[in-house]
């Protein structure tokens, strides 16, 4: 007859064990997790009328760069195509019909592209989702394709005053600050302010 003795495995060993075998979808996983992105996820929501609004959007930091600027040493030069944010195109939702800059828009989800300037940003809202800045990256293939955003399909283009802000603000920052009429989008980032009226369409 055979007598089988267990041997104690030393914790050290079962430690190692359990790290080295980590599968590999939960290591790229962790490479995706948002919460880990130089610029994280930023969320900003509110309800207007009976509309519920959403806006998600990266919200990059200074990190000791020029912001925006007349010219490419800047990271946002004025007269550009700007995602809005960092990573994916911002996309803003609402559950109702909305005014956007005086624009009646549908309920929908929609991109929300910007061209800065120095005194003035144009808006752009866009039914072109799933974006990666004003490109599309494909996961299957890791394969980028550049300037994928088309201006032409557009459903609103409209501009509205830049003004500074009262104080630095970094990280990009996105907030919905109650009006007489609805609710402004405030963009602030380093010393600009920028403001979005979302109203409830009639």
């Amino acid at each position: 007859m055979r007598i089988l003795v267990l041997r104690p495995v030393p914790v050290l060993a079962m430690v190692l064990t359990s790290v080295l075998f980590v599968p590999a979808g939960a290591a790229a996983q962790d490479e995706d997790d948002p919460a880990r992105r130089p610029s994280p996820i930023g969320i900003a929501r509110t309800h207007i009328g009976e509309a519920y609004v959403k806006v998600t959007y990266g919200r990059p930091y200074v990190r000791g760069r020029a912001i925006f600027g007349p010219d490419t040493t800047h990271l946002v030069p004025f007269g550009r195509v700007w995602r809005t944010g960092a990573n994916e195109a911002t996309e803003v939702t609402f559950t109702r019909p909305m005014n956007v800059g005086g624009m009646r828009l549908d309920a929908g989800t929609y991109a929300v592209f910007t061209v800065p300037g120095a005194d003035e940003w144009e808006i752009r809202v866009s039914p072109q989702l799933g974006l990666d800045g004003t490109g599309s990256l494909d996961a299957a293939t890791g394969q980028f394709t550049a300037d994928v955003y088309d201006p032409e399909r557009d459903v609103a283009v409209f501009t509205v005053p830049a003004e500074p802000a009262d104080d630095v603000v970094d990280p990009f920052t996105m907030e919905f600050e109650s009006t007489d009429r609805g609710a402004d989008l405030v963009l602030r980032w380093e010393r600009t302010e920028v403001r979005i009226p979302f109203e409830p369409a009639g």
